[in-house]
Protein backbone atom coordinates (compact mmCIF):
# COMPACT_ATOMS: atom_id res chain seq x y z
CA UNK A 1 0.00 0.00 0.00
CA UNK A 2 1.80 3.57 -0.92
CA UNK A 3 2.63 6.04 1.57
CA UNK A 4 0.77 9.43 2.28
CA UNK A 5 3.31 10.87 0.61
CA UNK A 6 3.48 8.70 -2.43
CA UNK A 7 -0.31 9.68 -2.75
CA UNK A 8 0.10 13.11 -2.50
CA UNK A 9 2.83 12.83 -5.11
CA UNK A 10 0.59 11.29 -7.57
CA UNK A 11 -2.67 13.15 -7.46
CA UNK A 12 -0.34 16.22 -8.11
CA UNK A 13 1.41 15.08 -10.98
CA UNK A 14 -1.86 14.01 -12.10
CA UNK A 15 -3.61 17.34 -11.69
CA UNK A 16 -0.67 19.71 -12.16
CA UNK A 17 -2.19 20.81 -15.42
CA UNK A 18 -5.17 21.85 -13.45
CA UNK A 19 -4.22 23.10 -10.05
CA UNK A 20 -0.24 23.36 -9.41
CA UNK A 21 0.53 21.87 -6.19
CA UNK A 22 -3.44 20.60 -5.42
CA UNK A 23 -1.70 19.44 -1.74
CA UNK A 24 0.69 21.76 -0.97
CA UNK A 25 0.05 24.00 1.69
CA UNK A 26 0.18 28.10 0.19
CA UNK A 27 3.38 29.86 1.99
CA UNK A 28 1.58 32.57 3.74
CA UNK A 29 3.24 36.15 3.43
CA UNK A 30 2.79 39.34 4.54
CA UNK A 31 1.23 41.41 2.78
CA UNK A 32 2.64 45.25 3.25
CA UNK A 33 -0.19 47.53 4.28
CA UNK A 34 -0.56 51.53 3.84
CA UNK A 35 -2.40 53.69 7.41
CA UNK A 36 -5.37 54.95 6.62
CA UNK A 37 -4.56 57.99 9.21
CA UNK A 38 -7.43 56.84 11.44
CA UNK A 39 -5.92 54.79 14.50
CA UNK A 40 -9.02 53.25 15.36
CA UNK A 41 -9.38 51.67 11.98
CA UNK A 42 -5.33 50.64 11.19
CA UNK A 43 -5.77 49.07 14.36
CA UNK A 44 -8.88 46.95 13.17
CA UNK A 45 -7.16 46.41 9.75
CA UNK A 46 -3.55 44.98 11.86
CA UNK A 47 -1.87 48.10 10.23
CA UNK A 48 -4.12 49.77 7.28
CA UNK A 49 -5.47 48.86 3.97
CA UNK A 50 -2.94 46.31 1.77
CA UNK A 51 -0.84 47.44 -1.04
CA UNK A 52 -1.43 45.56 -3.65
CA UNK A 53 -5.15 44.20 -3.18
CA UNK A 54 -8.54 45.44 -3.48
CA UNK A 55 -10.18 47.16 -0.18
CA UNK A 56 -13.82 48.09 0.01
CA UNK A 57 -15.50 49.94 2.09
CA UNK A 58 -19.50 49.45 1.83
CA UNK A 59 -22.25 51.52 3.90
CA UNK A 60 -25.14 53.78 3.42
CA UNK A 61 -24.86 57.56 2.23
CA UNK A 62 -23.20 59.70 5.52
CA UNK A 63 -21.77 56.33 6.99
CA UNK A 64 -17.71 57.80 6.73
CA UNK A 65 -16.94 55.36 3.79
CA UNK A 66 -15.55 59.06 1.98
CA UNK A 67 -14.37 60.17 5.06
CA UNK A 68 -12.23 57.27 5.34
CA UNK A 69 -10.94 57.27 1.64
CA UNK A 70 -10.12 60.59 1.60
CA UNK A 71 -7.78 60.18 5.29
CA UNK A 72 -6.29 57.50 3.17
CA UNK A 73 -5.07 59.28 0.45
CA UNK A 74 -4.04 62.24 2.42
CA UNK A 75 -1.28 59.90 4.06
CA UNK A 76 -0.05 59.10 0.57
CA UNK A 77 -0.15 62.16 -1.37
CA UNK A 78 1.46 63.79 1.81
CA UNK A 79 4.36 60.90 0.78
CA UNK A 80 4.79 62.58 -2.57
CA UNK A 81 2.88 59.33 -4.35
CA UNK A 82 0.24 60.10 -7.11
CA UNK A 83 -3.00 58.81 -6.44
CA UNK A 84 -6.57 58.71 -8.48
CA UNK A 85 -10.08 59.10 -7.89
CA UNK A 86 -12.47 57.02 -9.99
CA UNK A 87 -15.58 59.08 -9.35
CA UNK A 88 -18.87 57.35 -11.66
CA UNK A 89 -21.17 59.92 -9.72
CA UNK A 90 -18.91 62.67 -10.21
CA UNK A 91 -20.13 63.63 -6.88
CA UNK A 92 -16.58 64.43 -5.36
CA UNK A 93 -15.81 67.78 -3.28
CA UNK A 94 -12.32 68.90 -4.35
CA UNK A 95 -12.74 71.49 -1.32
CA UNK A 96 -13.78 69.09 1.41
CA UNK A 97 -10.54 66.80 0.16
CA UNK A 98 -8.24 69.43 0.40
CA UNK A 99 -9.59 70.21 3.64
CA UNK A 100 -9.06 66.78 4.39
CA UNK A 101 -5.45 66.72 3.92
CA UNK A 102 -5.12 65.57 0.04
CA UNK A 103 -2.86 67.65 -2.18
CA UNK A 104 -4.90 67.65 -4.98
CA UNK A 105 -1.80 68.17 -7.10
CA UNK A 106 -0.90 64.43 -6.32
CA UNK A 107 -4.67 63.31 -7.20
CA UNK A 108 -6.17 62.36 -10.52
CA UNK A 109 -9.69 63.29 -10.51
CA UNK A 110 -11.64 60.80 -13.51
CA UNK A 111 -15.27 62.35 -13.30
CA UNK A 112 -17.70 60.19 -15.38
CA UNK A 113 -20.69 61.99 -16.78
CA UNK A 114 -23.58 61.00 -18.87
CA UNK A 115 -23.83 64.26 -20.53
CA UNK A 116 -21.10 66.28 -22.32
CA UNK A 117 -21.20 69.89 -21.03
CA UNK A 118 -21.10 70.74 -16.90
CA UNK A 119 -24.58 69.72 -16.14
CA UNK A 120 -26.29 72.86 -14.28
CA UNK A 121 -29.26 73.85 -13.13
CA UNK A 122 -32.05 71.21 -14.81
CA UNK A 123 -29.10 69.51 -17.00
CA UNK A 124 -27.86 68.50 -13.02
CA UNK A 125 -31.81 66.97 -12.58
CA UNK A 126 -31.57 65.23 -15.83
CA UNK A 127 -28.10 63.88 -15.03
CA UNK A 128 -28.83 62.25 -11.39
CA UNK A 129 -32.13 60.63 -13.07
CA UNK A 130 -30.10 59.26 -16.03
CA UNK A 131 -29.41 55.69 -16.43
CA UNK A 132 -26.38 54.63 -14.38
CA UNK A 133 -24.62 52.36 -17.26
CA UNK A 134 -22.63 55.25 -18.96
CA UNK A 135 -21.11 56.49 -15.99
CA UNK A 136 -20.41 53.10 -14.64
CA UNK A 137 -19.02 51.85 -17.72
CA UNK A 138 -16.56 54.87 -17.94
CA UNK A 139 -15.61 53.81 -14.85
CA UNK A 140 -14.72 50.59 -14.54
CA UNK A 141 -12.76 51.30 -18.09
CA UNK A 142 -11.02 54.17 -16.05
CA UNK A 143 -10.08 51.59 -13.34
CA UNK A 144 -8.67 49.35 -15.91
CA UNK A 145 -6.56 51.66 -18.37
CA UNK A 146 -5.03 53.33 -14.73
CA UNK A 147 -4.25 50.16 -12.98
CA UNK A 148 -2.88 48.54 -16.24
CA UNK A 149 -1.34 51.88 -16.92
CA UNK A 150 1.08 51.49 -13.38
CA UNK A 151 2.07 54.64 -11.27
CA UNK A 152 -0.37 55.27 -9.00
CA UNK A 153 -0.30 54.43 -5.32
CA UNK A 154 -3.93 53.85 -4.68
CA UNK A 155 -7.28 54.05 -6.79
CA UNK A 156 -10.51 54.92 -5.29
CA UNK A 157 -13.11 53.72 -7.24
CA UNK A 158 -16.34 55.45 -6.06
CA UNK A 159 -19.64 54.05 -6.33
CA UNK A 160 -21.12 55.12 -3.36
CA UNK A 161 -24.02 56.79 -5.99
CA UNK A 162 -24.40 53.41 -7.61
CA UNK A 163 -27.46 51.39 -6.92
CA UNK A 164 -26.42 47.90 -5.47
CA UNK A 165 -28.77 46.29 -8.33
CA UNK A 166 -26.45 47.72 -11.06
CA UNK A 167 -23.21 47.35 -9.14
CA UNK A 168 -24.01 43.39 -8.68
CA UNK A 169 -24.16 42.95 -12.28
CA UNK A 170 -20.13 44.02 -12.58
CA UNK A 171 -18.88 40.62 -13.74
CA UNK A 172 -16.59 38.91 -11.12
CA UNK A 173 -14.31 38.27 -13.98
CA UNK A 174 -13.65 42.27 -14.10
CA UNK A 175 -12.88 41.87 -10.23
CA UNK A 176 -10.70 39.03 -10.89
CA UNK A 177 -8.81 41.18 -13.47
CA UNK A 178 -8.28 44.47 -11.28
CA UNK A 179 -7.16 42.19 -8.38
CA UNK A 180 -4.12 40.81 -10.61
CA UNK A 181 -3.97 44.00 -12.09
CA UNK A 182 -3.68 45.97 -8.62
CA UNK A 183 -1.34 43.00 -7.34
CA UNK A 184 1.14 43.22 -10.61
CA UNK A 185 1.36 47.94 -10.12
CA UNK A 186 1.55 47.52 -6.14
CA UNK A 187 -1.63 49.71 -6.37
CA UNK A 188 -4.47 49.65 -3.33
CA UNK A 189 -7.09 49.60 -5.12
CA UNK A 190 -9.59 51.18 -2.60
CA UNK A 191 -13.59 50.49 -3.58
CA UNK A 192 -16.39 52.40 -1.94
CA UNK A 193 -19.93 51.61 -2.19
CA UNK A 194 -23.30 50.72 -0.78
CA UNK A 195 -22.73 47.04 -0.14
CA UNK A 196 -19.29 44.94 -1.14
CA UNK A 197 -19.36 44.34 -4.52
CA UNK A 198 -16.04 42.27 -5.56
CA UNK A 199 -16.87 38.94 -3.27
CA UNK A 200 -13.72 36.61 -3.55
CA UNK A 201 -11.32 39.35 -4.54
CA UNK A 202 -11.26 41.64 -1.97
CA UNK A 203 -8.84 41.19 0.53
CA UNK A 204 -10.60 43.54 3.11
CA UNK A 205 -14.16 44.28 3.50
CA UNK A 206 -15.41 47.43 5.75
CA UNK A 207 -18.99 48.00 7.06
CA UNK A 208 -19.17 51.49 7.97
CA UNK A 209 -22.88 52.96 9.62
CA UNK A 210 -23.28 55.93 11.20
CA UNK A 211 -23.56 55.96 15.25
CA UNK A 212 -24.60 59.89 16.43
CA UNK A 213 -23.39 64.03 15.63
CA UNK A 214 -20.94 65.58 17.88
CA UNK A 215 -22.08 68.59 19.05
CA UNK A 216 -19.68 71.62 19.25
CA UNK A 217 -22.66 73.09 21.93
CA UNK A 218 -26.26 73.42 21.60
CA UNK A 219 -26.45 73.97 18.08
CA UNK A 220 -23.08 73.86 15.98
CA UNK A 221 -22.10 70.37 14.57
CA UNK A 222 -18.67 69.44 15.58
CA UNK A 223 -18.57 65.90 13.91
CA UNK A 224 -19.80 62.86 13.18
CA UNK A 225 -18.89 59.57 14.57
CA UNK A 226 -19.42 56.25 12.89
CA UNK A 227 -18.73 52.51 13.10
CA UNK A 228 -16.93 50.60 11.37
CA UNK A 229 -16.85 46.67 11.19
CA UNK A 230 -14.22 44.06 9.68
CA UNK A 231 -16.40 42.06 7.28
CA UNK A 232 -13.59 40.39 5.79
CA UNK A 233 -12.82 39.09 8.88
CA UNK A 234 -16.33 38.06 9.66
CA UNK A 235 -16.76 35.36 7.74
CA UNK A 236 -13.65 33.25 9.60
CA UNK A 237 -15.11 34.55 13.02
CA UNK A 238 -18.44 33.11 12.93
CA UNK A 239 -17.60 30.22 14.74
CA UNK A 240 -19.54 28.26 17.25
CA UNK A 241 -18.68 28.67 21.13
CA UNK A 242 -20.11 28.23 24.49
CA UNK A 243 -21.85 31.92 24.16
CA UNK A 244 -22.90 31.22 20.87
CA UNK A 245 -21.40 32.95 17.38
CA UNK A 246 -18.66 35.61 17.70
CA UNK A 247 -19.43 39.07 16.26
CA UNK A 248 -16.89 39.98 13.59
CA UNK A 249 -14.64 42.73 14.80
CA UNK A 250 -15.32 46.15 15.18
CA UNK A 251 -14.42 49.56 16.40
CA UNK A 252 -16.03 53.21 16.42
CA UNK A 253 -14.07 56.22 14.97
CA UNK A 254 -15.10 60.15 15.02
CA UNK A 255 -14.54 62.17 12.12
CA UNK A 256 -14.09 66.14 12.78
CA UNK A 257 -15.48 69.00 11.06
CA UNK A 258 -13.08 71.27 8.82
CA UNK A 259 -14.87 73.99 10.22
CA UNK A 260 -14.00 72.71 13.32
CA UNK A 261 -10.21 72.39 12.82
CA UNK A 262 -9.80 75.89 11.40
CA UNK A 263 -11.50 77.50 14.71
CA UNK A 264 -9.07 75.52 16.76
CA UNK A 265 -6.06 76.48 14.75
Amino acid sequence: MPSASALRIQIEHTLERRFPAALSPVPHAIRETAPTGIAEVDLLLGGGLPVGAISEVAGPESSGRTSLALSFLAGRTREGLVCAWIDAGDALDAESAAASGVNLKQLLWVRCRSVGPMARGQDRIKLSSAKPWPRLDQALRATDLLLQAGGFAALVLDLGGTAPEHGLRIPLATWFRFRQAAGRARCALLVLAREPLAQSSAAVVLECAPLRGLAGGETVLSGLKYEVRSGRAAAAAFTPSIAGLRKPPASTWSATGAWERDIRA
